[in-house]
């Protein structure tokens, strides 16, 4: 996600999944090469398959904009790199775009300084790497949220 192009994809994509696919995003961050989600799924949705439709359309869409952008000068190392993935796993058709699977862990209500070290580990990324100071200076992540600044993605704020 080096590109804004590809991070707009993933925001955009993310903004469709509250709107219509039941899912609740309390934190986030998007990175050069990973996300990271505190998200839930809705009473009546599931959550495996909000993601999974989540991955299917990005990688769908952002492979498209790697296809078709002519400033992307790394286009033919990037497909080839997929497209070597992707056959080497049979769940795929052409491409590899994500992991298989997820990293889901459950956050139970009662341990509330979890959830919030989790948020915080998540909103310091950007810092750690070196891409801000602060982290309410990341527009690609919920940290401005927390701070009253509108973020890209409607999130639920945790109290």
């Amino acid at each position: 996600f080096t590109r804004k192009d590809y991070k707009i994809i993933i925001v955009e994509s993310l903004n469709y999944c509250i709107e219509n696919k039941g899912l609740d995003v309390f934190g986030w961050v998007i990175m050069s090469n990973h996300i990271h989600l505190l998200v839930r799924a809705q009473s009546g949705f599931n959550l495996s398959h909000i993601l999974r439709d989540f991955k299917k359309h990005t990688c769908k869409n952002i492979i498209k904009e790697i296809k078709n952008n002519p400033f992307e000068s790394r286009k033919k190392w990037i497909l080839e790199i997929l497209k070597k993935h992707g056959e080497e796993n049979g769940n795929n058709v052409n491409y590899q775009f994500w992991q298989q699977g997820y990293h889901a862990k459950e956050l139970l209500p009662d341990i509330d300084s979890f959830m919030f070290q989790k948020l915080d580990y998540i909103h310091n990324n950007p810092v750690m790497a070196g891409i801000v100071e602060d982290q309410k200076d990341y527009i690609f992540s919920s940290a401005r949220d927390y701070v009253g600044i509108p973020g890209l993605i409607k999130i639920e704020i945790l109290e």
